[in-house]
């Protein structure tokens, strides 16, 4: 009997995701015995040809992290939702956007203004840009086209599953390949991950008080961090409030705050607007100058509220600021 095919993609991403498909260690052989990889492109040597060539769902699941932001991701993954069974969206920037989203505050237009012209570190006299075709002696060079703005997998093709994380951990990605493979899978559309907030499975919960009140907000890298205190009662940003859990708190336990990177619970809308009440709420300062002393500590609001999600928040896009300027 053949044995079921899996298949691994990457888009706009940085390859954390997929480095986490080895971070399973001595499981990955495991995995290895019971499946024939289909695709996996950063460490198999298969060519689109050889995906068109199957038969459509052909793939028993096929697990594509990073955003689409250009034609050809989004080429990719419409190929291969033909040719899936299942399609699960893998990692913060296939599930929610991810931190390439952040890139959805500014235009087409400013971002290829500013890494091919307005740039420091760029010599560019010639104003030269990518083009989707060159013409040179009756040959033809393509790239593929750049998107107006950053999506994630679900606003582009029909997603089974999710596995948030930025990158998913190697406990959630072996409950997930052995749950698939034994046939036995959870309600469409489900999030792969415990659907409560990280505060309640944080080592430091005992140390955060029920009425919690902030007097400002700080920078980790400008104050020390207790190791052992809540890090919202130190008075630093952390989103565990407003993020699901399952991630292992590999940053509180780092002694880092938790950035959001698993996403909001279910009964969440807008992962950020939820964090950002949460802050408000527990922000002691009631005038005008001390409020705007207080969140100095928090210089960039979208990057820290919206670090993984903008695409698939309220705010979806802003376009009428230069790349580079802050909210």
């Amino acid at each position: 009997m053949p044995k079921p095919k899996i298949g691994f993609y990457w888009c706009a991403s940085c390859g954390g995701c997929e480095e986490s498909i080895v971070d399973v260690a001595e499981a990955i052989l495991e995995i290895a015995e019971l499946v024939d990889f289909a695709i996996w492109p950063v460490a198999m040597d298969f060519k689109r040809a050889d995906v068109e060539a199957l038969e459509d769902g052909a793939i028993t699941a096929t697990m594509i992290n990073g955003a689409i932001r250009t034609s050809e991701q989004e080429e990719m993954a419409r190929l291969l939702r033909r040719k899936s069974q299942v399609l699960i969206a893998y990692g913060s920037c296939a599930h929610t956007g991810g931190i390439p989203g952040l890139a959805n505050q500014f235009s087409r237009e400013a971002v290829m203004r500013y890494v091919y012209h307005d740039c420091p570190t760029v010599v560019n006299p010639q104003g030269t840009e990518p083009q989707t075709e060159y013409h040179d002696e009756g040959r033809v060079a393509t790239l593929p086209e750049f998107r107006d703005v950053v999506r994630s997998l679900d606003q582009v093709v029909d997603v089974d599953y999710y596995m948030p994380g930025c990158a998913p951990n190697p406990t959630l990605v072996l409950a997930a390949i052995r749950t698939l493979l034994s046939g036995v899978l959870p309600p469409k559309g489900s999030v792969l991950a415990p659907d409560i907030a990280l505060c309640d499975t944080c080592p430091r919960i005992d140390t955060k008080p029920v009425d919690l009140e902030v007097a400002t907000f700080k920078r980790t890298h400008l104050h020390k961090v207790d190791p052992d205190v809540c890090l919202l009662t130190q008075g630093f940003l952390c989103l565990g409030p407003a993020t699901r859990s399952g991630c292992g708190e590999r940053c509180i336990r780092g002694n880092m705050p938790c950035t959001g990177c698993f996403g909001p619970l279910s009964n969440v809308h807008d992962h950020g607007a939820k964090m950002l009440s949460a802050m408000t709420s527990i922000l002691a300062a009631e005038e005008e100058d001390d409020i705007d002393k207080a969140l100095e500590g928090i210089p960039d609001p979208v990057g820290s509220f919206y670090r993984y999600g903008l695409p698939v928040s309220m705010l979806r896009r802003k376009v009428d600021l230069p790349f580079g300027h802050r909210n």
